[in-house]
């Protein structure tokens, strides 16, 4: 598959002539300035390198690649233009990011391979980022696989949580997805440091004492710590730290960081984890969305719209009854799965993945298991694959 390149300039035959000279070597894309250039990255994208004249009407190229810098960021960006003094050259390279600088006009040969060195910058940036993202969702879903089952009733929240979030942030097109599931998933690490009395009063709604507020308060701070020695992954540490934060600026951290200025993952996370908390006291999906909606200044309303219309469009999944012999990757419990002994298992909502099936499987050789299980496959975007 040939890289796909976007030219943009405002002279129409200079853009057909580098057409026909690209054409066999690059999938090419013309734009007749910098407005159908920006409506091009938009539409037609991803572009492994965008060109862009500099000298261009209503908006010049080093403005324009900018703008093409925040729409899309991994492509690499090119000048080309005739007017080739220092000042505008250090200009472009600083306030566009510019990859290379070529002068008009430029020799067919020399502007393939430097296309063909810009389009390979690209690929090894997407290369990255697809490592990085796979890695870290592997890595981390291990990690709350494996924590789950030393506390399945507080780590197997993170599963639910991490749907609901999903699926909010989906519904307001959040970008970098990965990020916010993520974090929800590594959202309840902290509890690890609470005692399990504290754990359950948090889980039934009771009334915490000043002491054990504070305790609590804490276990965002906690999680965040032990997040920070794992590296890039900086907005995702930042949205575990800020989940308790209230919408008008209260909770902690203790710091005047309040409305849009809180990272969304965490006025997601807020939402998402608070709605689960309900809902896990017995109430209804509309009569928690009403308490959540009373509770001023506590949410963002754009958060709270999107959960409402997402529980809207989403209806109760199938039930299905199975066997421990029979589940599958993917699958939801729709109730808790205990020991014929009583003893927690898994809570409602965590998901069935290989480590937890072979467990189960184990448990119910050695232990037994009450069956038959309750599960689902919920529809789109309320599932939980990672």
């Amino acid at each position: 598959m040939l890289d796909r390149i976007l030219i943009v300039d405002d002279d129409r035959n200079l853009l057909d002539s580098l057409r026909r000279q690209l054409r066999k070597h690059f999938d090419i894309v013309t734009a007749l300035g910098p407005q159908e250039g920006l409506n091009a990255l938009n539409e037609q994208g991803p572009f492994a390198v965008v060109v862009s004249d500099l000298r261009m009407p209503v908006m010049d190229g080093v403005v324009f690649l900018s703008h093409a810098s925040r729409i899309a960021p991994d492509s690499v960006r090119i000048m080309l233009t005739g007017n080739a003094d220092l000042a505008n050259a250090v200009k472009a390279v600083n306030e566009g990011r510019i990859y290379r600088f070529l002068t008009k006009p430029c020799e067919t040969a020399i502007l393939v391979q430097v296309l063909e060195q810009g389009a390979e910058q690209f690929r090894l940036v997407q290369a990255e980022k697809e490592l990085l993202e796979k890695t870290l969702r592997g890595s981390i879903q291990m990690l709350t696989d494996l924590l789950s089952t030393l506390n399945p009733e507080v780590f197997g929240r993170a599963s639910v949580i991490k749907n609901y979030a999903h699926a909010v942030a989906e519904e307001l097109q959040a970008e970098e997805l990965w990020k916010i599931d993520t974090a929800a998933l590594l959202s309840q690490i902290g509890y690890v440091t609470l005692p399990e009395a504290l754990a359950k009063k948090v889980s039934q709604g009771a009334e915490l004492t000043e002491a054990e507020s504070r305790l609590y308060e804490a276990h965002p701070k906690v999680a965040a710590d032990l997040l920070s020695h794992i590296p890039r992954i900086e907005a995702v540490v930042e949205s575990v730290l800020y989940q308790l934060k209230r919408f008008n600026g209260g909770g902690v951290p203790n710091d005047r960081r309040r409305g849009a200025d809180i990272p969304l993952g965490a006025r997601i996370l807020k939402v998402a984890s608070d709605f689960d908390q309900l809902l896990s006291q017995g109430l209804s999906k509309s009569d928690a969305v009403g308490i959540l909606r009373s509770r001023r200044g506590h949410y963002d309303p754009a958060v709270l719209d999107a959960l409402e219309k997402v529980l809207g469009v989403h209806g109760e999944a199938l039930i299905r009854e199975v066997a421990v012999a029979d589940l599958t990757e993917g699958m939801v419990f729709s109730e808790d799965v205990r020991a014929v002994n009583g003893r927690m298992l898994l809570p409602r909502g965590h998901t069935a993945r290989p480590i937890i099936i072979q467990r189960l499987q184990t448990i119910a050789d050695n232990m037994g298991i009450a069956e038959p299980l309750r599960v689902h496959l919920p529809n789109p975007p309320l599932e939980s694959g990672s």
